[in-house]
Order: structure tokens, then C-alpha cells, then sequence
């Protein structure tokens, strides 16, 4: 697995500071990745990857970005008693992927809400980069003792906003 990030300016690194970071639109996020390998079991009856795949290998590499690349793991939320419920996604597909085959997946905040926030992805071949699919999730953080959307607390937006 690698990782790729730009460093934030002074100007985004400032606002990050600020109690309502992250819902400033001029903010850009930086960009992660995580190379993984199409399975047997991702495949279909056409020889290529499944549709549905294509949101595991998103999560998968937002589990693995969030350990690695903002050092606050899905445990973390689990131990402050938040979790993420997928409230919207939209997926393109470019180009299929095959058995074997080795890919990017590429993942960034697009921007936060109150209660959410959109994370784009893009997903390319390798070696090449070609592109095989790409769009957005937009997920709503909630109270695991309630299963209710509660407000992104400061230091987790901030931790985020990078």
C-alpha cells in the first residue's frame, strides 16, 4: 500500500484551526492512497469485477486511510461512540477491471457538513493509471447508542482536515 498527500498551505493549516473547520469551502483536502488487487471472489459471471465490489474496495481503503494516513481508526470513533452510516453515493464506471489485476483506489474529503461529510475516490489501473471508475459517498456521523445523526464534533473535523 502507498500514500500520496499534498501538504495544506498556511491559509488551509489557519482554518483547520478554527471550532467550524472543514465547512469552509475554499478548503482542499489531501488526497490518500491505497493500491489493493482484484480477488477470484470480486468476480462476475462476465469476467470481471462486480458492480458492488466497487464499494468494498472504497471502504477498504477509507479504513486503511483512516489508521494510516489520519491516525484516528474506525476504533477510535467506535471508542468515542460514533460510527458512519452511507447516506449517498454516486458511482461512474470507466472501464472494467480483470482477476489479478492491481489498482489505486484515491480518496479525499470534498467537503464536511454539520453532520457529514462527501468523500470523492477514483479508481485506476495499474500499472498505466487508467481510470475504471470514480464518484462520491456522502456519510452522516451517528450516535452508536442512538443510531441518530449527531454534529461532527471540532477535534475530529479537525483531525480530518488535512
Amino acid at each position: 500500500m502507498s500514500v500520496s498527500s499534498s501538504q495544506p498551505t498556511p491559509a488551509q493549516s489557519a482554518a483547520v484551526s478554527t471550532p467550524e473547520a472543514g465547512l469552509d469551502p475554499q478548503l482542499v483536502y489531501s488526497k490518500f492512497e491505497t493500491e489493493l488487487q482484484v480477488r477470484p471472489d470480486d468476480i462476475d459471471m462476465y469476467q470481471h469485477v462486480h458492480s458492488s465490489r466497487y464499494m468494498d474496495y472504497v471502504l477498504a481503503a477509507r479504513f486503511d486511510q483512516m489508521e494510516r494516513c489520519y491516525k484516528m481508526p474506525m476504533e477510535e470513533f467506535q471508542k468515542l461512540g460514533f460510527g458512519w452510516f452511507m447516506a449517498a453515493t454516486q458511482m461512474n464506471f470507466k472501464r472494467p477491471l480483470g482477476l489479478g489485476e492491481r489498482f489505486i483506489v484515491r480518496t479525499w474529503i470534498e467537503k464536511f457538513t454539520l453532520i457529514g461529510l462527501r468523500v470523492q475516490f477514483e479508481i485506476d489501473r495499474q500499472p498505466g493509471g487508467k481510470r475504471c471508475a470514480d464518484g462520491w459517498f456522502d456519510y452522516v456521523m451517528v450516535s452508536i447508542e442512538t443510531a441518530r445523526a449527531v454534529r461532527i464534533p471540532a477535534e475530529i473535523r479537525t483531525k480530518y482536515s488535512i
